[in-house]
Protein backbone atom coordinates (compact mmCIF):
# COMPACT_ATOMS: atom_id res chain seq x y z
CA UNK A 1 0.00 0.00 0.00
CA UNK A 2 2.55 2.07 0.69
CA UNK A 3 3.56 2.20 -2.92
CA UNK A 4 0.90 2.72 -4.62
CA UNK A 5 0.68 5.93 -2.45
CA UNK A 6 3.73 6.88 -3.48
CA UNK A 7 2.79 6.69 -6.75
CA UNK A 8 -0.24 8.55 -6.76
CA UNK A 9 1.65 11.20 -4.99
CA UNK A 10 3.40 11.55 -8.20
CA UNK A 11 0.66 11.31 -10.33
CA UNK A 12 -0.68 14.46 -11.93
CA UNK A 13 -3.68 16.09 -10.91
CA UNK A 14 -5.45 15.12 -13.68
CA UNK A 15 -5.13 11.45 -13.47
CA UNK A 16 -5.87 11.92 -9.79
CA UNK A 17 -9.34 13.36 -10.39
CA UNK A 18 -9.86 10.36 -12.50
CA UNK A 19 -9.15 7.94 -10.27
CA UNK A 20 -10.90 9.76 -7.44
CA UNK A 21 -14.35 9.76 -9.68
CA UNK A 22 -14.15 6.32 -10.41
CA UNK A 23 -13.32 5.29 -6.73
CA UNK A 24 -16.42 7.48 -5.92
CA UNK A 25 -18.37 5.41 -8.65
CA UNK A 26 -16.82 2.22 -7.10
CA UNK A 27 -18.30 3.18 -3.78
CA UNK A 28 -22.04 2.36 -4.52
CA UNK A 29 -21.11 -0.83 -6.48
CA UNK A 30 -17.67 -2.31 -5.87
CA UNK A 31 -18.23 -5.77 -7.27
CA UNK A 32 -18.39 -5.27 -10.58
CA UNK A 33 -17.38 -8.56 -12.66
CA UNK A 34 -15.83 -7.50 -15.69
CA UNK A 35 -13.14 -5.49 -13.41
CA UNK A 36 -12.69 -8.85 -10.82
CA UNK A 37 -9.49 -9.97 -10.51
CA UNK A 38 -8.94 -13.70 -10.72
CA UNK A 39 -7.45 -15.42 -8.35
CA UNK A 40 -7.45 -13.13 -5.92
CA UNK A 41 -10.58 -12.49 -3.71
CA UNK A 42 -12.10 -9.38 -3.31
CA UNK A 43 -9.59 -7.58 -5.42
CA UNK A 44 -10.98 -5.47 -8.35
CA UNK A 45 -8.93 -3.37 -11.13
CA UNK A 46 -9.67 0.10 -12.39
CA UNK A 47 -8.32 1.08 -15.85
CA UNK A 48 -7.77 4.11 -17.26
CA UNK A 49 -7.33 3.22 -20.80
CA UNK A 50 -6.08 6.58 -22.01
CA UNK A 51 -3.25 6.96 -20.22
CA UNK A 52 -2.85 3.32 -19.45
CA UNK A 53 -2.83 3.65 -15.93
CA UNK A 54 -4.53 0.56 -14.04
CA UNK A 55 -5.09 0.75 -9.76
CA UNK A 56 -6.06 -2.42 -8.30
CA UNK A 57 -8.10 -2.23 -4.97
CA UNK A 58 -9.33 -4.61 -2.38
CA UNK A 59 -12.96 -4.47 -1.14
CA UNK A 60 -13.43 -4.96 2.42
CA UNK A 61 -17.31 -5.65 3.02
CA UNK A 62 -17.84 -5.77 6.37
CA UNK A 63 -16.79 -2.08 6.71
CA UNK A 64 -17.44 -1.12 3.06
CA UNK A 65 -13.64 0.09 2.14
CA UNK A 66 -12.23 0.46 -0.88
CA UNK A 67 -8.23 0.13 -0.18
CA UNK A 68 -6.21 0.87 -3.09
CA UNK A 69 -3.52 -1.64 -3.36
CA UNK A 70 -1.49 -1.09 -6.19
CA UNK A 71 -0.89 1.51 -8.92
CA UNK A 72 0.60 0.84 -12.23
CA UNK A 73 1.35 1.31 -16.22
Amino acid sequence: MKSALKKWSKLGSTLQSQFKNKLIERLKDPHLPASKLSGADNMYKIKLRQSGYRLVYKVEDDIIVVIPVVLSK
